[in-house]
């Protein structure tokens, strides 16, 4: 009988060690603050009420595929992975996340290139499509492409939790520079 107590108690205790764990490894686990704000760097699992996500790595270029930004922009490829926390299948879209840059808030953010293509269109397999699901527990890396102003170098992804009622909840900014690749 303490066998079997003991061994319960050592699965409860490593369940509730392995439930801190982040799905990217070794990145710290952010959450909001009780004012619902949430900043982290590149690496940090962002945990919101529906799914966590890393900004893995960034980078800026003068063209991705056969996309070339607008004159004066360049394009911040950003390497994302998204795991659905939330207990059911949830429908991901690019207008989830947007990239900020500088320090005037009004006209220094953008959606993803793929917001604005045309239906249909892809950028190729590595691009995080327009709209897809995710299903319970499941995990998806790919890029998010952002057009942004020639000569930058620090930016900040950001989400903010939209609820079915219409409420907003907590945001999250992950802050990182980006080097021409």
């Amino acid at each position: 009988m303490k066998k079997k107590i003991a061994s319960l108690l050592c699965a409860a205790l490593l369940a509730v060690a392995s439930a801190g764990c982040s799905f990217g490894g070794d990145s710290n686990v952010i959450t909001p603050d009780q004012d619902g704000y949430a900043e982290g760097k590149l690496g940090d699992t962002m945990r919101s009420s529906f799914f966590d996500y890393i900004v893995n790595s960034a980078y800026l270029c003068d063209s991705y595929e056969d996309y070339t930004p607008q004159d004066g922009y360049e394009l911040l490829v950003a390497d994302v992975t998204v795991k659905n926390t939330f207990g059911e299948a949830i429908p991901m879209f690019d207008s989830d996340f947007q990239v900020q840059w500088g320090s005037d808030a009004a006209d220094s953010y953008d959606f993803p290139v793929t917001f604005y293509l045309d239906e249909g269109t892809s950028l190729g397999n590595e691009v995080l499509p327009a709209q897809y699901e995710l299903a319970k527990d499941e995990s998806r890396s790919g890029l998010l492409i952002f057009e942004v102003p020639v000569g930058g170098t620090e930016y900040s992804i950001s989400y903010m939790e939209y609820f079915d009622d219409d409420t907003t909840g907590s945001t999250f900014f992950v802050f990182f520079p980006a080097e021409r690749k």
